[in-house]
């Protein structure tokens, strides 16, 4: 029986992913530990979609390969040769191979180095897991996605769609509900194009999960915009249901239909501002977030205006702002790149606008009263979520996963302040 310690970065499907290898580790016998220095093997569950967050990953497998390492999640699908020229013994587990977990880990215990990188049939859903936060239940319903955008290495980690059968989700979360959870997040490479392979979609998977009778919240995770004609009125009338977060996370990436083109999206900037449209006209309060790519290679300074241009128009509540980086093995990073300077310029303006829109979004808020539930520790203490997703901090004492009424009294950009008012 070993002492084994697990860390994850990345998205919510990453975080999943690392909450399944440790129920596995649990169920197999071995014992999981709080840190690397009690650990007898260490395991990092890592991200590949920025040139930042894969630098950081390096930086850890160095410092974490002083004891038998395995190496997860996208990078080692997608840059096997770079962790091996950082690591040249660790074990390495791909994001679809979760089935070889126990196996890799006895291997790499023993000294043996295994690879296993190769997607097995084995359903994400209905894995033991140990849960990163007992109020949130992070339910992968898919793996893998339909597009070819031409900058992003998730594709070479995850391949093409699967999607888990309607049922097996359902009878998920009834077990996350059951273990104390109180949300539940609906999680994949992109949910936009859930059950497109199977005779299904989204909507009829949000209908049916709102259907269990328990008191809970649901969180829509990210899906493209290029998927949303096909399901955009059913998925607004799913939301209907109060068990459902008012929050949409939609990257648009760009302003620019030419630099979409160029980026494969598969969608314009007219797909995004419809579903915005439709999503605000529906819902008075409505969150809406989204992603933004500067620099990317073909970008001009007439499609960055046009970038500018389509977030004043459409407001987003919360953007999250990326600088291009060239990832290794897409088509992007064979285009001649962007003077760095020129990219920095561009960020700048960007974050400066978005910082504003946020304000004054949030802003909008003071003086709403109505129920939070807190799901969340931070640095900066415990945090809550409103019935449009939007975070709120309180100075009151209170505990995870309690709900309660909260007035709102200030706000920044990144959050509402408020006290508690029952």
């Amino acid at each position: 029986m070993a002492k084994i310690y697990v860390e994850a970065y990345g998205c919510s499907a990453s975080f999943a992913d690392s909450e399944m290898i440790s129920g596995l580790i649990q169920n197999g016998g071995h014992t999981l530990v709080g840190s690397s220095s009690e650990s007898d093997l260490n395991i990092v569950v890592t991200c590949s979609v920025k040139d930042s967050t894969a630098n950081k990953m390096m930086h850890r497998i160095k410092s974490l390969k002083t004891k038998p390492l395995i190496v997860a999640g996208c990078l080692p699908k997608a840059e096997q040769s770079v962790v091996e020229k950082f690591s040249e013994k660790a074990s390495l587990l791909g994001p679809n191979s979760l089935g070889k977990t126990i196996q890799i880990i006895n291997s790499t215990l023993k000294g043996r180095k295994q690879i296993a990188l190769e997607d097995s049939d084995l359903s994400k859903v209905g894995l033991p897991k140990v849960r990163l936060n007992p109020t949130v239940g992070i339910v992968e319903i898919a793996s893998g996605c339909l597009s070819e955008c031409t900058f992003c290495q998730t594709k070479l980690s995850k391949g093409d769609l699967s999607s888990y059968r309607l049922g097996d989700i359902v009878r998920q979360i009834q077990t996350e509900i059951k273990e104390g959870c109180k949300e539940v997040w609906l999680t994949s490479t992109d949910n936009g194009c859930y059950g497109f392979d199977i005779g299904t979609d989204l909507p009829s998977l949000i209908d049916a999960v709102v259907e269990i009778p328990n008191n809970f919240m649901v969180r829509v995770g990210m899906m493209n915009p290029m998927y949303m004609p096909r399901i955009k009125d059913k998925l607004i009338k799913s939301f209907d249901n109060n068990k459902v977060f008012k929050f949409l996370h939609i990257p648009v990436q760009s302003g620019s239909d030419k630099v979409l083109h160029d980026m494969k999206r598969g969608h314009t900037s007219g797909t995004f501002r419809d579903i915005v449209k439709k999503a605000r006209e529906r819902f008075e309060q409505f969150t809406i977030s989204t992603d933004i790519i500067v620099g990317f290679p073909t970008e001009t300074e007439e499609d960055f205006q046009e970038t500018i241009a389509l977030l004043d128009e459409t407001k987003p509540d919360v953007v999250n702002l990326s600088r291009f980086s060239a990832r290794p093995g897409t088509d992007a990073a064979e285009l001649k790149q962007l003077d760095a300077a020129e990219v920095k310029r561009r960020t700048k303006i960007i974050f400066e606008q978005i910082s504003k829109l946020s304000m004054e979004s949030n802003k909008k808020w003071i003086g709403w009263k109505g129920r939070v539930l807190f799901d969340e520790n931070t640095d900066e203490g415990i945090k809550g979520r409103n019935f449009a997703y939007k975070p709120v901090a309180v100075a009151d004492k209170v505990d995870i996963g309690d709900s309660h009424i909260v007035e709102i009294t200030d706000a920044s950009v990144k959050r509402l302040v408020g006290k508690i008012a029952s």
